[in-house]
């Protein structure tokens, strides 16, 4: 398959309600398809909202963000970035997945994207919830820890949950850490706010060298002077980007799991987004849309433009090491 056939099905030549939904209409390959070896930027689903602690749906994310990204274009206005001119991309299909056993679904998912890391293919996932990218890490970090840029109204280390859970949405990053994949002192939270269970509920991460932007000194930095200190922190080593939708107000992004007042606006998000170019990116994901608390898909359209807005700086980021 050449280059020119992994690109979109264009509205201009089917509409947009027409056609298999893929995301980004982009073209489907399964994994045992020999024209896998040519995808650089593979986008993957990750159905599965079994670490989620209250309100569940997540699982259904990925279907909607691909019906949602039938209304995705090739050009970023902004950066003026052509994600698939610059790569090839294409759609991978969804991780298998074990809705009623959670330490099956991380088997599978890590070694569903372990596949990729192998072929050289960097992900960008769709979840689920928060937990997926925990598998996903334990695929890509095998060799070295790495950091990250993490957008969420919560910080997700929390230790336990019910009186011993180790593995639900609100601790991927303190097993990420613990299991020495991420490394904390390059890894920046953007957004934090809502309230605590406990006084000491976000000491343990600071105290490992986390970089946490509360949602009030986010205002105080402002849009610039965020990503200057995202910059700072996360240098030039391979970092992953996670966005929680729950990092956006819920006036934006109503349909997730944990909605928190005073959040990001969809403007200032995608902003924050552009603003990672030229970063050494090696991974994404987008995560917690759940439609059953938006039925009417607004969530997921926002969603679907953040995947765009990180595949543009991943495809970027690949154009460069090439």
């Amino acid at each position: 398959m050449s280059q020119k056939e992994f690109l979109p099905i264009t509205g201009t030549v089917m509409p947009r309600f027409a056609g298999i939904a893929t995301f980004m209409r982009l073209p489907y390959l399964s994994l045992d398809n020999p024209q896998v070896k040519d995808v650089e930027v593979g986008l993957v689903g990750v159905p599965w909202d079994g670490g989620t602690t209250n309100r569940a749906g997540a699982r259904h994310g990925p279907r909607q963000l691909r019906d949602l990204s039938t209304l995705a274009r090739n050009v970023n206005r902004a950066s003026g970035i052509n994600p698939f001119e610059l790569c090839n991309c294409a759609d991978l299909g969804d991780s298998p997945v074990n809705p009623v056993d959670l330490n099956a679904t991380l088997e599978h998912v890590q070694a569903f994207f372990a596949q990729l890391h192998e072929r050289g293919i960097i992900p960008l996932a769709a979840g689920g919830d928060h937990l997926v990218t925990l598998p996903i890490m334990r695929a890509i970090a095998k060799d070295g820890p790495i950091g990250m840029v993490h957008f969420d109204a919560h910080t997700d280390t929390w230790d336990r949950y019910f009186g011993g859970s180790l593995y639900t949405h609100g601790t991927p990053f303190r097993r990420a850490i613990e299991e020495g994949l991420l490394d904390p002192k390059r890894t920046v939270q953007i957004g934090i706010r809502g309230a605590l269970y406990n006084d000491s509920e976000n000491d343990w991460g600071v105290a490992q060298g986390v970089r946490v932007i509360d949602i009030d000194e986010y205002h105080q930095l402002g849009i610039p002077g965020v990503i200057a200190e995202a910059r700072r922190v996360v240098g030039d080593g391979p970092t992953y980007v996670s966005f929680d939708v729950d990092f956006l107000d819920p006036v934006y992004a109503p349909g997730t799991g944990t909605p928190e007042i005073g959040g990001a606006t969809t403007y200032e998000a995608q902003q924050l987004i552009r603003g990672l170019q030229g970063l050494n990116l090696i991974g994404g994901d987008v995560v917690e849309v759940s439609p059953p608390f938006d039925p009417l898909g607004n969530t997921a359209l926002v969603g679907m433009t953040m995947m765009f807005e990180i595949l543009c700086v991943l495809a970027d980021a690949k154009s460069r090491r090439v």
